[in-house]
């Protein structure tokens, strides 16, 4: 504990001292976001039962900002109204340190009452015309300026006043970082002062270069902001820390320097699936973190209750299924688990027995994920901007979608960090529709292939530099053995491509000519050398019925691959592959994404899992073995929750390629404690998974030749 530091109250129980290292043993959170009426209402003596029950070695709790929990003495931090003599944030810093774990004080900076609104109008978020923000969820409070002296000072000192009292190790901000533009006096001045503008009147136009600057600008500010409150905190408690919660904000907006000096780990406040949104979202949640910082811990966040873009019901809870599946799937792909209750009143309590069954299989399973890495051959890339025209992701999670229905293996790569170092991690880059790259972003994808790497590319991948400005030709056209011949058409219907000759790409259409084609076409002709397996059947009526022919021969390429001359492959798709796939389902077009991946690795895949079902595979390593998870997403549900039970895998065969050396191999079931039988041919270690219910992990762990 830092010298001069004093506590007071129930949460100043002394403890051991702790190293700023503290959070990689805080990798089980509960946390409880109190309302304004639970202090003298709620138990907290239930709330230390479930984080007992469900093995929490951490703990998130709210303490201030919009509302106090404690017994602030900060002028203008508004006390909860039935606080009266209580501390119920001390109560249960003092209940999880009874446990050893961890603790995160949460504050919530981003609204303020009407009496602190009176007395410091400086404080407001103000819009273009000068008037404060009233919060649109509720009447006479009002948004804050993440810009101004409310941020700077005010919080800076709560979070001060809260590590000197408490014995914490984290201050945990939610809602910090403003909501639009702020046109407070503060924001005006300091924006003018550093880049000579005006703040922009429009979010998000990207050909106007007071907005190009302001988003230089907001990431350095909000960035200042951080570093700001990490010392504020640290200078009391060393080993303490400020973590912001990144949860509407990517660590693409925030300085990357920062990020590595001030945040031990990264949080992802998605919370549960919404609407057509498929179950394998949880662990990319996980990959996407993963793929800014890699040295870094990620962590999701779980709601036990149901999530919607159109609902919110905080008070109600998820089927017991939906929840489990949520928290297994992020952290079988690397995510710690960490569940959210909002209200300590507790009305319907069926989510905590499926929260402590998620996370008992991750208490079981960590010691052995801990002693790997997550590794794969493939990698899709995610970029930071939507897909133009779309207002979605569709042709990520299209590609995403038919990876995983393929069980291909495979990691992200963040636009951020889009590197020659980073690519040398992987066999293959995935482009789904990386429209806008920079002249640097298409030199290092070039020097991928140069070096032996192979890239899977759709549609308007390179053809827009980073402002969204369009090329005369690919950015990448010698690596796609392409050139462009026609912009970007459509929607276009009925539209239809052909299987040209014999190649890997166009197997498995047995029976078909032709496949279905896209709905917004790109005009390409092919390099000499490439070969094209694929091409449009060029447009005809789709009514009336009498007309529906084709008239004309075979047209433009509508798939190009190419061996690469440094060892690699390329395969281009002009056409808008992932999101008619993640539109449609059409399974043809599942399997062309799968093909032209797995002829791109140019070699068996390493790990092989075939059997019936929807799966998540994750493949963690270490030079002695490899672990399997299998995630099992088979349900009616997957594509429109929440799933309301787990319905048993069937039998699945695993397989791994032996390593150099190696002439066999051991295999456990971790889930289910046993060992099973390995068989093994052609250089392979194969086993069979008699069932699963949510969760299997096969642990093969090598025989070498003089162990034989």
């Amino acid at each position: 504990m830092a010298q001069g530091v004093t506590e007071s109250g129930p949460g100043a129980a002394a403890s051991a001292p702790r190293t700023s290292d503290w959070h990689l043993g805080a990798t089980r959170w509960t946390q409880l976001t109190l309302t304004e009426n639970d202090p003298g209402r709620f138990d907290p003596d239930f709330w230390i039962d479930v984080m007992r029950e469900t093995r929490s070695n951490a703990a998130c709790i709210s303490a201030g900002g919009y509302v106090a929990f404690y017994p602030t003495d900060i002028p203008h931090h508004y006390r909860s109204a039935h606080l009266g003599d209580t501390d119920p944030f001390g109560t249960l810093v003092d209940g999880a340190r009874s446990l050893d774990m961890h603790v995160m004080a949460r504050v919530d900076p981003h609204a303020v009452h009407a009496d602190a609104a009176r007395a410091h109008p400086e404080w407001l978020a103000r819009t273009a015309d000068g008037r404060p923000v009233e919060h649109w969820g509720y009447p006479d409070i009002w948004l804050t300026c993440p810009f101004g002296p409310y941020n700077r000072e005010f919080i800076t000192e709560v979070a001060r006043e809260i590590v000197t009292r408490y014995d914490v190790d984290a201050v945990f901000a939610n809602r910090w970082q403003g909501h639009g533009i702020s046109h407070s006096e503060a924001a005006l001045r300091s924006f003018r002062d550093e880049t000579g503008f005006d703040l922009p009147r429009r979010e998000g136009d990207s050909s106007d270069p007071a907005w190009r600057a302001y988003v230089v600008w907001r990431r350095r500010k909000l960035s200042e902001l951080v570093s700001l409150w990490d010392r504020a905190v640290r200078d009391i408690r060393p080993h303490a820390r400020f973590i912001p919660n990144l949860g509407s904000i990517a660590a693409r907006d925030l300085d990357r320097d920062m990020l590595a000096r001030h945040f031990p780990f990264f949080l992802i406040d998605k919370q549960g699936r919404s609407g057509v949104e498929a179950p394998w979202s949880a662990g990319r949640n996980g990959k996407r973190s993963r793929a800014v910082f890699r040295d870094r811990p990620v962590g999701l966040i779980t709601s036990i209750g149901p999530e919607d873009h159109q609902h919110r019901w905080k008070d109600s809870v998820s089927p017991g299924a939906e929840t489990t599946m949520w928290i297994v799937d992020g952290f079988a792909q690397g995510a710690f688990p960490w569940f959210t209750k909002f209200n300590g009143m507790v009305p319907d309590r069926r989510w905590v027995r499926p929260v402590a069954d998620a996370f008992a299989l991750h208490e079981r399973l960590e010691p052995e994920l801990a002693a790997r890495t997550v590794t794969a051959d493939v990698a899709l890339l995610e970029t930071g901007s939507e897909p133009a025209g779309t207002g979605t992701r569709a042709h990520e999670d299209g590609f995403y979608h038919a990876l995983v229905e393929a069980r291909i293996p495979f990691e992200i790569v963040a636009e951020q960090n889009l590197t020659v170092e980073e690519l040398h991690r992987f066999t293959v880059l995935v482009l789904p529709d990386a429209e806008r790259l920079s002249q640097e972003q298409c030199r290092t994808v070039q020097a991928f292939a140069e070096s032996g790497g192979s890239v899977v590319a759709a549609h308007r991948s390179s053809l827009d530099d980073e402002y969204g400005t369009p090329r005369a030709n690919f950015g990448l056209a010698d690596v796609f053995g392409a050139d462009l011949a026609m912009p970007v058409r459509g929607p276009v219907k009925n539209n239809y491509v052909a299987l040209v000759g014999d190649h890997p790409t166009n197997a498995g259409f047995d029976g078909a000519q032709r496949i279905i084609g896209g709905t917004e076409l790109i005009g390409v002709t092919a390099r000499p050398g490439t070969d094209v397996p694929f091409r449009f059947v060029p447009d005809y009526p789709d009514l009336p019925m009498e007309e529906v022919y084709p008239r004309e021969e075979l047209g433009s390429p509508a798939l190009i691959a190419r061996d690469l001359p440094s060892g690699g492959r390329s395969v281009y798709v002009p056409f808008n592959l992932g999101a008619l796939f993640w539109e449609a389902l059409q399974p043809d077009h599942g399997t062309l994404v799968a093909n032209a991946v797995r002829w791109a690795l140019g070699a068996p895949e390493r790990v092989r899992v075939r059997g019936r079902g929807l799966v998540d595979l994750a493949v963690w390593e270490n030079p002695e073995s490899v672990a399997v998870v299998i995630v099992n997403l088979t349900n009616p549900m997957a594509l429109k929750g929440p799933m309301r039970e787990i319905l048993p895998l069937p039998e699945q065969e695993v397989s791994i390629a032996l390593p150099e050396g190696a002439v066999g191999a051991h295999a456990r079931l971790l889930v289910a404690d046993a060992d099973v039988p390995v068989r093994v041919r052609e250089g392979r270690a194969e086993v069979t998974v008699g069932s699963a219910d949510l969760l299997e992990t096969v642990r093969f762990t090598w025989i070498r030749g003089e162990q034989a």
